[in-house]
């Protein structure tokens, strides 16, 4: 008999609403005893029954959904037609936009939580965060070598959120062949260098490509300032549009050292390009003090909060450094700023732009507004999946 969440009173209208989390709070108690990351059922005080999901007992989320009907396995064939329907919006997306690497399983929002599949020409790199992706490891590899018989699978499980799942961090090829050092992909018209084994995330960042095909729009003409630029794609797409010259600035030598080969790759002007490895928040600083000026700056830093008790200093790091860019902009330039912390809501990161505006002495206009790439959707019912944002700011 499969073992039993049973919900506090009054604690599953989120699931009626079918989000597919369970937190802690939400738990009266078990009627059995499952494996860490074991298939269970979740159900109302009552006992009605309410999803299939995935026991975390030393997570805050006890229990994430994996299915909304009674009679659904998890087994084999449930990750084949989760992988076949993710698929098909990654063919529509792969021809629109001759692409041959993109995100094919954006955990909730494919209905595989804790699952992050990226596939990088003919490899699949894989990310299983959640100790039920974990326990359903074989399944999930099985199903991916039935739909990609002529894919290599890398495994990329090197994320501390695993700790908090009671997982060790893994990280190693799976089946078929080792990536390369760094394998070339296309995007939009570019060339860009991914690595696989060590780069950050899965190798790269993909959720950024429609950021970076924007950016191209802004640069004709243009001094570009590419803060926090690990391989330079937003520096490759500035050059592709037409700027003058662009300073990508981040504090890993081995990611600007790509960074330099993507330009080379893309047969782009090296004598428009410069590499400064350097801390942003110190080299900002430096630079208003010398009286730096430029048209255009990309500010797309890493994820500031982790936690709800790192919002508010999240919020003063997100200020300070868009306050700084804003003091390095000539009279009508361009500020692209991101945030990619899940806890940021977008109203608030735009107040916290408009906060920066005002220590800065300066106006801004929003004049366009960015989100995560179409192959990292948003199911309606999780919209916690709508972490990436930015803004096109117009710096008077």
């Amino acid at each position: 008999m499969t073992v039993r969440l049973i919900l506090a009173k009054g604690r599953e209208k989120s699931l009626l609403r079918r989000h597919p989390w369970v937190f802690s709070g939400a738990v009266a108690r078990m009627e059995g005893k499952a494996q860490l990351g074991e298939t269970i059922d979740i159900c109302d005080s009552q006992g009605k029954w309410l999803a299939k999901g995935a026991w975390s007992p030393e997570s805050q989320i006890r229990a994430r959904v994996w299915s909304w009907q009674a009679d659904e396995s998890i087994d084999i064939d449930f990750f084949v037609k989760r992988l076949q329907a993710a698929q098909q919006l990654r063919d529509w997306l792969a021809e629109r936009d001759d692409l041959d690497s993109y995100r094919l399983i954006a955990g909730e929002s494919d209905g595989l939580p804790g699952v992050t599949i990226d596939r990088f020409g003919t490899f699949l790199v894989m990310q299983l965060l959640s100790a039920g992706a974990e326990y359903q490891r074989a399944a999930i590899i099985t199903a991916l070598q039935k739909c990609y018989p002529d894919c290599a699978i890398y495994d990329r499980s090197d994320v501390s959120v695993r700790k908090k799942e009671g997982l060790e961090l893994v990280q190693g090829p799976v089946t078929g062949e080792i990536p390369p050092p760094l394998l070339p992909i296309t995007e939009h018209g570019m060339k860009l260098l991914v690595d696989i084994q060590t780069g950050h995330k899965t190798g790269y960042y993909l959720d950024q490509r429609d950021s970076r095909l924007a950016t191209r729009r802004y640069a004709q003409n243009k001094r570009v300032l590419n803060c926090f630029s690990y391989t330079g794609g937003f520096a490759v797409s500035a050059l592709l549009g037409g700027c003058t010259e662009v300073l990508s600035v981040d504090t890993s030598q081995a990611a600007l050292d790509i960074a330099r080969e993507n330009v080379e790759l893309n047969g782009l002007d090296l004598t428009k390009a410069q590499f400064v490895r350097d801390d942003v928040f110190k080299l900002l600083r430096r630079y208003r003090d010398e009286g730096e000026k430029f048209d255009l700056i990309v500010m797309d830093p890493p994820k500031f909060v982790e936690n709800k008790n790192q919002l508010n200093g999240a919020c003063r790091g997100y200020k300070d450094i868009n306050m700084l860019a804003m003091q390095l902009l000539n009279p009508g330039g361009i500020l692209l700023t991101f945030s990619c912390s899940g806890l940021m809501a977008t109203d608030l990161f735009q107040k916290i732009i408009a906060d920066a505006a005002l220590d800065a002495q300066r106006d801004v206009q929003f004049i366009e507004q960015f989100r995560q790439a179409a192959d990292h959707p948003v199911i309606a019912s999780y919209p916690e999946g709508m972490y990436l944002k930015g803004f096109a700011c117009r710096v008077l």
